[in-house]
């Protein structure tokens, strides 16, 4: 791997150290700078023309990045980045569009100037609206970077309360941040929410609602024709067995969740109130077996 590479594997920026770690003597970097394939950002750092630029404002700031802009950086689900950068300085000293945080006491990034997974949640609950940062607490949780009971561990007394009923609200397990979300609004609508229910004849369902309504939270692929079909044999077999179903796409759930809920109440109120009637309500709909 050429000096650039390296570079670039690193999102194009590196420290001298490890560069010199990686094999790279004094020699090579002063020949890359000649050639013009990085500069030096500033003492101890190199850069590429295409760096990132947070990674570039981070060393610059002698900072770490954090909270929702380190997010991408361990792959973590974000609702909203936000046009200010998430720095924990040292320094502490103002900068236009950046919002300072506290210090990173858990271990940092590996080799970006990135806080550790830890820090950037804890800094997330106490920065973010409740969900934004429900969120990324619940894909870190679901790629076993962390648990909550250690970031409850983390948030003592009850100035923290509010705090730690986020995490209350994470599940076991999710397979995308509307799962997470739906099932808070579902929760606190007072319906009885059971993910990833096993459904007799259907299979998996994303929610199970009241025992009695599906609801399927649709993401890109299941616009695709094979999966639509899929979708559609799915919602016969439900029928079948009395269940009703109900799809949701992101915007539904993001954006327009009081629209979602009162939707689901809408048919769970009408289910109740007999309008999806069996035979008794409505005799001599059924021809005689």
């Amino acid at each position: 791997m050429d000096i650039v590479d390296f570079l670039r594997s690193r999102h194009g920026a590196a420290t001298t150290k490890m560069l010199y770690a990686a094999g790279f003597t004094r020699r090579a970097l002063a020949r890359a700078v000649k050639e013009g394939v990085m500069s030096r950002l500033h003492r101890g750092v190199y850069v590429t023309r295409d760096a990132d630029p947070d990674i570039v404002t981070a060393f610059r700031a002698n900072g770490k990045l954090t909270c929702v802009s380190a997010a991408r950086f361990y792959r973590l689900w974000t609702l909203h980045e936000g046009e200010q950068l998430h720095l924990s300085c040292g320094t502490g000293l103002a900068r236009r569009r950046v919002l300072h945080h506290g210090q990173c006491p858990h271990p940092d990034h590996p080799y970006l100037p990135v806080a550790g997974v830890a820090d950037v949640l804890l800094h997330a609950m106490r920065c973010l609206p409740e969900l934004e940062s429900l969120v990324m607490v619940q894909s870190a949780v679901s790629q076993a970077l962390l648990t909550t009971k250690f970031l409850e561990s983390k948030m003592p007394g009850n100035r923290n309360g509010k705090l730690r009923a986020i995490l209350d609200l994470v599940l076991p397990r999710a397979d995308s941040l509307l799962e997470v979300l739906a099932h808070t609004h579902f929760r606190r609508a007072g319906l009885r929410v059971q993910m990833h229910a096993e459904v007799p004849g259907v299979g998996e369902v994303d929610c199970l609602i009241n025992e009695c309504l599906i609801v399927e939270l649709d993401g890109g692929t299941h616009l695709e024709g094979k999966q639509v079909k899929k979708d559609h044999y799915r919602n016969n077999a439900g029928l079948r067995g009395g269940l009703v179903s109900l799809h949701y796409y992101y915007a539904d759930v993001v954006y327009h969740p009081q629209r979602m809920v009162a939707e689901v109440m809408a048919v769970l109120w009408n289910r109740e109130a007999g309008r999806y009637a069996p035979a008794r309500y409505a005799p001599g709909w059924v021809p005689p077996s």
